[in-house]
């Protein structure tokens, strides 16, 4: 069995394709070459002609001026069996001699022929045109001789056409060597092309090792690069979905346990308050969970619809919406014992109100999440040298190490578990902010320092100079 047919039926659809792209090739070759042979032959042909006619014609003008006394008749004997007419024409364009017809008294006077009249002036003229006479496409060639008249030879094209005609046959029989050259060596270009492709598909894993060419060394990244990509989705798309089994099942399951104990009348009516807080804290949990899941969905949507941009962005300040967030975020900060500070200065981007509110909220409340009683954090925006804006949100909390820093963004990333569903968040927010940079083209930048603080930054394009 040859490799390209154990590889399955994706090499041999590829294999039939190159196939017949190099029969269409060769096809085509075979019909411009016939077509560029057909248009070349009768332009050379036609020169021939012309100069035949020219040569032959003065030929004869030598032997007919010779004559003692030249008569038009005598033009007979020189053109026996010729397929070539021979035309004698006065001075005043009536016709003396034509070797195509007996009378030359029927025929129509020739001073308004082409070559006739350059020929009365010049003392040579060509023409090709329809005969009158003959009734077919015909090269001409006159000369007046010493005594004024005019001596004309003609030439109808379709004996050109007689000759490519005879040559008909040779192109043909070359075309159908061609076409049968061409199947060969497409045959043949199309497993030598084939197999070293299928080497690299049946090896994906050592890839590399199977490339036969260097120019394939290029392809051979991008399938593992490709390959790697799914790989790696396929195992965020696992995570993310055990992930969510288990974050909607822990709140489920302490719902259904205190409305259990509610139901069948086992808690006692002291409980029942604390029991209910309990249901309706964990089904915020939930709503807070769902909305987080349903927010990440359509940004993933939009990024892949997108290509990853805003279709359309509205001019707004960073700074009027950091203020905004820190008047909303000031009770939540209370609660946590944290002080909240904004030092916003001038800071115009293009976005989404809504996604850099959004942006600015999560930050703002991880930092408020994660600190300790007496901290601060303090939301700054500003512009650097280059006109890029940015907003930062500091805090002296519990920090970030160094080993999760770079984890920090992914989806269900927990620093610490415990702490971080005794603090109510969904493990969502960094990785919603993530989202958020990437649609608006903002890079993030972490800063932080375990029992010291952290600092993030979101700086954005600056402003195309016009």
């Amino acid at each position: 069995m040859r490799p390209e047919e154990s590889a399955g039926p994706a090499p041999q659809r590829m294999a039939r394709s190159i196939q017949r792209a190099l029969m269409a090739i060769g096809l085509l070759a075979v019909v411009l070459t016939a077509a560029a042979a057909a248009v070349l032959f009768h332009g050379a042909y036609g020169v021939q002609v012309d100069r035949d006619l020219e040569r032959m014609t003065r030929a004869v003008a030598v032997g007919y001026q010779s004559a003692e006394t030249p008569d038009p008749e005598s033009l007979a004997g020189y053109l026996p069996g010729s397929p070539l007419r021979l035309t004698l024409i006065d001075a005043d364009g009536s016709v003396l001699f034509d070797s195509e017809h007996k009378d030359e008294t029927d025929m129509d006077n020739h001073l308004s022929r082409p070559e006739i009249s350059e020929a009365l002036q010049a003392g040579e003229g060509r023409s090709v045109r329809e005969s009158p006479t003959l009734g077919a496409e015909t090269h001409y060639y006159a000369l007046r001789m010493e005594n004024g008249q005019i001596l004309r030879l003609a030439e109808e094209t379709s004996s050109m056409w007689a000759s490519y005609n005879r040559v008909l046959p040779l192109l043909a029989g070359g075309g159908a060597v061609v076409l049968l050259a061409a199947w060969a060596v497409g045959l043949w270009l199309t497993r030598r092309l084939v197999r070293p492709i299928t080497a690299m598909a049946e090896h994906l894993d050592t890839i590399e090792a199977n490339v036969p060419y260097e120019e394939l060394i290029p392809l051979a990244h991008t399938i593992q690069s490709d390959r790697r990509l799914r790989e790696n989705n396929e195992a965020m798309r696992r995570e993310f979905t055990a992930n969510v089994s288990h974050e909607l099942k822990t709140p489920l399951t302490s719902i259904s346990g205190f409305a259990e104990l509610l139901e069948t009348g086992m808690a006692k009516p002291a409980d029942v308050p604390v029991f209910g807080q309990r249901i309706h804290r964990e089904a915020g949990r939930m709503i807070r969970l769902v909305s987080d899941i349903l927010q990440l969905s359509q940004l993933d949507g939009m990024q892949q619809a997108q290509g990853g941009a805003l279709p359309e962005r509205t001019p707004l300040d960073l700074g009027v919406l950091a203020r905004d967030v820190s008047a909303t975020m000031t009770m939540n900060a209370r609660k946590a014992y944290v002080s909240l500070l904004c030092e916003d200065a001038p800071a115009p981007v293009l976005g989404s109100r809504d996604m850099l509110t959004e942006l600015i909220t999560n930050l703002c409340d991880n930092a408020i999440r994660y600190n300790r009683p007496g901290g601060h954090v303090v939301l700054r925006t500003g512009t650097d040298r280059s006109g890029a804006s940015w907003f930062e949100v500091e805090d002296n909390g519990i920090g970030i190490p160094q080993d999760a820093q770079a984890r920090v963004f992914e989806r269900f990333y927990r620093v610490d578990k415990s702490r971080s569903k005794a603090t109510g968040g969904t493990g969502l927010g960094l990785a919603i902010v993530k989202h958020i940079a990437a649609l608006h083209g903002a890079h993030i930048d972490l800063r932080s320092i375990v029992g010291t603080g952290t600092t993030i930054r979101v700086t954005f394009p600056a402003p195309e100079k016009t």
